[in-house]
């Protein structure tokens, strides 16, 4: 596995108690490897992206100026719309660009507030900060807003669907992510379009944050049936700063500006981002790759289960995932996995993992201030058992060397902690 970066914190900056002894026991020298294990918040970069990034590679004019040097930047935005677009099996007219996964979950959030009947909003109790933390933000502006409970794998699904509109009848948009950024646990969107299509009440929105799953798991034509999803680049090698909203037609967003991306992203295109993002999913999005790389990655995660098994104090969240055979199989992605270890909090063993070399966290980076573990606790995990969560990720660099590695760190923090 390529090291990672090795800027950040300095090793043994900020340790808790008892995390400078673990890690004074197999400290790796200044400098030496690191083994990337949080790749469900921002994967390595893809090589065909960052070509696509190097300077003077997109066209530098403004997509929206009708000069030469702005028709080449608008050519060269819409050949990236529809390299994605072909990527993930959907007209080209349904994609828009945007600044990221969270600008893509909020478009269709917030257009809510431009329709003057738009209904009552509900969210997976378990959805990412950028849908569960504008939920809230609607909430106290007034709007009508309800929960979709999830199971103890953190996965929504019809049953539970069709018990929160039996609750609001009034409901008119439901957000469901396609797979856990806790626990890996994938959502059946099509069987949740099914269920609202059933429920005999008038029109349901649904929208898909496809986050952790473009690029990762097989992405049915047309998000499943969503009526919107959510991609972001730098989750399968891409930049920060670029993502994509599929819409199945279109909404009056709230945020308006120049009238770019058909009035639905206001603000200059980022081109080289858009080309980026175009190259990451034909890279991994391409059905015999990303099936090769997730029956690898379901492998390895063979052998790291394997070997958290054997360790007494720790357990797997879900159970259901740590008996045999619970490697992966269609309910689970096999690049996300969520353990615990008793009475160590969860960034306790992840600052003394850090200083042995590797890299894990305990939830999604965008929440990282926050010690809630809001998405664990809709689960029915109780408090301290979700605090002493972390969060182990892989992608496709990974190797067996690298799980072995980190079984052996985590043997040696608990030798200690």
């Amino acid at each position: 596995m390529a090291p990672a970066s090795s800027a950040g914190r300095p090793a043994g900056a900020g340790q808790a108690a008892g995390a400078g002894q673990a890690a004074g026991a197999g400290r790796p020298a200044e400098g030496g490897q690191r083994r990337y294990f949080d790749w469900a918040a921002s994967a390595e970069p893809d090589p065909a992206a960052l070509e696509a990034c190097l300077p003077g590679r997109a066209p530098f004019g403004n997509p929206s100026s009708q000069h030469r040097e702005g028709r080449e930047a608008r050519e060269a935005l819409e050949r990236a719309r529809e390299r994605c677009a072909a990527a993930l099996g959907v007209p080209a007219q349904s994609l828009f660009f945007t600044s990221g996964g969270t600008e893509a979950n909020c478009i269709p959030l917030y257009s809510a507030l431009a329709r003057q009947s738009a209904g009552r909003l509900l969210a997976g109790a378990a959805e990412h900060s950028s849908i569960g933390e504008n939920m809230k933000a609607l909430a106290r502006l007034g709007k009508k807003t309800g929960s979709i409970p999830v199971d103890r794998s953190g996965r929504a699904t019809p049953e539970l669907l069709r018990a929160a509109l039996e609750r609001h009848p009034d409901a008119r948009f439901a957000a469901v992510m396609a797979v856990s950024n806790e626990t890996g646990a994938i959502s059946d969107i099509a069987a949740l379009r099914a269920a609202l299509d059933d429920s005999g009440l008038p029109p349901v929105h649904l929208h898909c944050d496809a986050v952790q799953a473009a690029g990762k798991i097989p992405v049915a034509p047309g998000f499943w049936g969503a009526d919107s999803a959510s991609v972001s680049a730098h989750k399968i090698g891409g930049p920060r700063g670029i993502g994509l909203l599929y819409l199945r037609r279109p909404l009056e967003a709230l945020c308006l500006g120049g009238g770019q991306e058909r009035k639905v992203r206001a603000g200059t295109e980022n081109v080289a981002g858009a080309e980026a993002l175009a190259a990451c999913l034909e890279s991994r999005a391409a059905p015999e790759r990303l099936a090769a790389a997730a029956a690898e990655a379901s492998r390895r995660w063979g052998i790291l289960l394997g070997g958290l098994r054997k360790i007494e104090r720790c357990r797997i969240i879900p159970e259901e995932r740590g008996g045999p055979g619970g490697e992966g199989g269609p309910g689970f992605s096999p690049y996300i996995l969520q353990a615990a270890f008793r009475d160590i909090p969860g960034e306790v063993m992840a600052r003394a993992l850090d200083d042995l070399g590797f890299a894990v966290s305990t939830g999604a980076a965008c929440s990282s201030a926050s010690r809630e573990r809001p998405a664990l606790a809709a689960m029915g995990l109780d408090d301290a058992l979700a605090l002493e969560g972390i969060r182990v990720s892989q992608g496709w660099t990974t190797a067996d060397g690298d799980i072995e590695a980190l079984l052996g760190a985590v043997s040696e923090v608990l030798k200690f902690l």
